[in-house]
């Protein structure tokens, strides 16, 4: 893990693409602001395990065809976004 230190307004870097700034400090929480490109998405760390906890619980319980049904609306959705 890269560790650094920043202080109110400073920023850092994430590739060309993704801006971390440190909007506010309050006592031991720092708010950050984050310009990513839309086809990125953040999330806080609790959200994503959530999200991953309930898209494996329903990789469970689907079948095959269900599966198959799914890759093809996001493939629409994927060129649809593309375009």
């Amino acid at each position: 893990m890269l560790v650094l230190t920043r202080r109110l307004g400073e920023a850092i870097n994430i590739g060309d693409d993704i801006k971390v700034t440190i909007v506010e400090i309050d006592g031991k929480q720092v708010k950050l602001g984050i310009e990513a490109p839309r086809d990125i998405m953040v999330f806080r760390e609790e959200v994503y395990e959530r999200i991953k906890q309930e898209n494996l619980r329903a990789a469970e319980s689907a079948s095959p065809d269900t599966l198959k049904k799914a890759a093809q609306i996001l493939k629409k959705d994927n060129k649809s976004r593309n375009k």
